[in-house]
């Protein structure tokens, strides 16, 4: 499990743009992730 300052594991998904986005590729970059609660919930 993460905790609060641990480096995020690489992984690899589909952009909106059609392109794939790799953490991996954007070392020495600031990168904000956002996760949110599944749709259509309270959260």
């Amino acid at each position: 499990m993460l905790k609060e300052g641990d480096k995020a594991p690489d992984f690899t998904l589909p952009s909106d743009d059609g392109t794939v986005f790799e953490l991996s590729k954007k070392t020495g970059t600031n990168i904000v992730l956002y996760f949110y609660p599944k749709d259509n919930t309270s959260g």
